[in-house]
């Protein structure tokens, strides 16, 4: 590696680390003096380690990292110089690969760029409801869900008689009150019952964790109570499903979405490629030789 290296030019980067990459703006005496670091033909410029650290970064942090980024490329040279001398690799095959890949990313920007400009991103209710219905197979649940309320209260916390009767309550104004005082003094709570929730979740670091039998609770219990040393805990269940049963819309609704979506998104680029051909075989951009 001795040959390949300006120790020099590295010695300098290590010792003066960001001051080094900072000296940008003076100027160089010849092209010499822009080189770190050399591989046969390669060169490693010093305008390659501008973006490496910024003026927060220490001296002896921005030499550590100089070092490294200046190793790990003279090593990747190293390998590819090594390896372009071996018979057994087919550069022409390289050269292909490589070609292919350039034209995948250069179609996936154009595709990319092209479905954001063109893409109707609403989807309406019925076409998520039929979806739903046509692949409902798809959508049973792997674990136990529920709708209802919790919350966790310091045992020193007030009005603790209140709050059993309201989150009991189908009252928009118990509602309220339990929504406010919630927000002044649970530790934790989840209130809003339209919502479907994962029953493990919801009562993870709480008593109601170690219950042996989730689907007989559920089945069995519509509000529950329970304590440890510090805390009450609140518990009203106001609907649920057991795992392995389909899960209700609302619960897999913006999922469906994206699926809507992404399949939008694949049918919309093939529609591009296609568009592309078509245009090409109107003004006659290609010949095909048979």
């Amino acid at each position: 590696m001795n040959k390949f290296l300006s120790y020099g030019l590295l010695l300098g980067i290590l010792l003066y680390g960001c001051d080094f990459i900072n000296s940008e703006n003076k100027a160089n005496d010849g092209p010499s003096d822009n080189v770190v670091a050399s591989v046969g033909s390669k060169m490693l410029y010093r305008t390659d380690l501008l973006n490496l650290v910024n003026e927060q970064t220490s001296q002896a942090d921005s030499a550590t990292i100089v070092s490294q980024f200046v190793t790990d490329w003279v090593k990747k040279e190293l390998l590819i110089q090594e390896a372009s001398q071996l018979r057994s690799i087919n550069q022409a095959e390289i050269e292909q690969k490589i070609a292919d890949y350039r034209f995948s990313l250069m179609s996936y920007e154009y595709q990319k760029q092209r479905i954001r400009q063109l893409l109707d991103t609403v989807i309406s209710d019925k076409e998520i409801k039929t979806y739903y219905e046509v692949n409902k197979e798809n959508f049973f649940l792997r674990q136990n869900i529920l709708r209802g309320r919790f919350i966790k209260l310091s045992k020193e916390a007030p009005k603790k008689e209140s709050v059993k009767r309201w989150i009991k309550s189908s009252r928009p104004q118990d509602l309220a009150e339990l929504r406010d005082y919630a927000f002044q003094f649970a530790n934790n709570y989840s209130i809003e019952d339209s919502t479907w929730l994962r029953f493990n979740d919801l009562i993870k670091s709480s008593p109601f964790s170690t219950i042996t039998n989730q689907i007989q609770f559920l089945r069995t219990t519509s509000y529950k109570e329970e304590s440890d040393s510090l805390y009450l805990y609140l518990l009203k269940i106001n609907e649920f499903k057991i795992s392995e049963q389909p899960s209700p819309l609302s619960y897999v609704k913006e999922g469906i979405r994206n699926i809507l979506l992404n399949k939008r998104k694949v049918q919309l680029a093939k529609e591009i490629e296609n568009e592309v051909f078509r245009k090409a075989k109107e003004n006659e951009d290609y010949k095909i030789y048979r």
